[in-house]
C-alpha cells in the first residue's frame, strides 16, 4: 500500500505506521536492485515513489518523532539529534536524485548509498529508538501520535527540502508551506502525488530533464 495513502493508517501506533513506512520503503529499494542495469523508464518510476514516500516519512518524524523523544527520553537525545543528521544526509541524496535521469551516470550509485544509508538509520530507530519510545509513552499517547502522524503525512511535502528547518516551531510552519507547493507543483505536472495511488502515477523521469528550481 502506498505511503501517500495516509488516510488508511489512522488506526495504527505511530511506531507500527513508521515501521510500515520502513518495509514499504524497503520493498521499493529491493524492486530497484532487481531491475538491473537497464530499465531506465522503470527505474525513475520507482525512484519517483521512494523520493514522495521518503520525504513524507522523514517530515512527520521530524515533527512528532524526534521531538517526543527529546521530550520524554532524555538519555536517547543524543539519538534523536543523530537521526536528524542523518535525514539532512538522505535529504540531500533525494534533492540530487529528484534533478538526476535515469540515464546519468551517477544515478544508480546514488540510489545505492541512498539505500544503505537508509537501512543503518531504520535499524537504528528500531533497535534503540523505537522499544525506548514504547516504554516511555501510554498506549493511548503513541494511538493519538499515530493518528498526528497519519494526517500530517497528507500534507506533508512530497519532494525533499534539506534546507528547511527539521527542529519545531520551524519545520512544523516550513512542512506545511512546502506540501502546499509541492502540490502546486504536482499538479501542475500532471503527477499530483495525494490522493491517488502511487502506482497510478506518471513517471517525470525517464524522459526529459527536470528543470532545476
Amino acid at each position: 500500500m502506498p505511503i501517500s495513502n495516509a488516510g488508511k493508517d489512522t488506526g495504527m501506533d505511530a511506531i507500527s505506521l513508521l515501521q510500515k513506512d520502513h518495509r514499504e520503503v524497503e520493498a521499493l529499494f529491493k524492486r530497484f536492485e532487481r531491475l538491473g542495469r537497464g530499465n531506465r523508464a522503470q527505474k525513475g518510476r520507482v525512484v519517483d515513489r521512494i523520493i514522495d514516500a521518503l520525504a513524507r516519512h522523514a517530515a512527520i518524524e521530524e515533527m512528532f518523532l524526534y521531538p517526543a523523544v527529546r521530550e520524554r527520553i532524555h538519555s536517547k537525545e543524543a539519538l534523536a539529534l543523530e537521526s536528524l543528521e542523518e535525514h539532512h544526509v538522505v535529504k540531500w541524496l533525494l534533492y540530487e536524485l529528484d534533478r538526476l535521469r535515469p540515464s546519468d551516470e551517477r544515478y544508480d550509485a546514488k540510489l545505492c548509498v541512498l539505500a544503505e544509508n537508509m537501512r543503518l538509520h531504520v535499524k537504528k530507530e528500531e533497535r534503540e529508538l523505537f522499544p525506548a519510545l514504547r516504554r516511555s509513552l501510554s498506549t493511548q499517547e503513541l494511538t493519538d501520535l499515530g493518528v498526528l502522524m497519519a494526517e500530517m503525512k497528507k500534507a506533508a511535502p512530497t519532494r525533499p527540502h534539506p534546507r528547511a528547518p527539521d527542529t519545531p516551531p520551524g519545520n512544523l510552519f516550513a512542512g506545511t508551506i512546502a506540501g502546499l507547493l509541492d502540490r502546486g507543483r504536482d499538479l501542475l505536472r500532471g503527477e499530483l502525488r495525494a490522493p491517488r495511488p502511487m502506482a497510478a502515477r506518471t513517471s517525470r523521469s525517464g524522459g526529459r530533464k527536470k528543470a532545476k528550481k
